[in-house]
């Protein structure tokens, strides 16, 4: 897969150097899990901290609306 760059709000969670869009899911999740950002109720939710909500644009995103939201963040 083509490496992309990601944005300087993405950077900030997944670091700055391109990097395959499968590596930035699995990234972006694996800060997710370090942080215990998922929702303790419904997994399938995701609760933003500061670094993610410039990203998601709100406080709670769904697995499903994660992956559309972090592509508008590669280029």
């Amino acid at each position: 897969m083509k490496a992309m760059t990601p944005s300087a709000e993405l950077a900030a969670v997944i670091g700055a150097k391109p990097v395959p869009r499968t590596e930035v899911t699995k990234k972006v999740w694996e800060y997710i899990k370090a942080n215990k950002l998922q929702d303790s109720v419904n997994k399938r939710n995701i609760n933003a901290d500061a670094k993610l909500k410039p990203i998601f644009g709100k406080a709670q995103v769904t697995m499903f609306e994660m992956t559309k939201l972090i592509n508008n963040h590669l280029s």
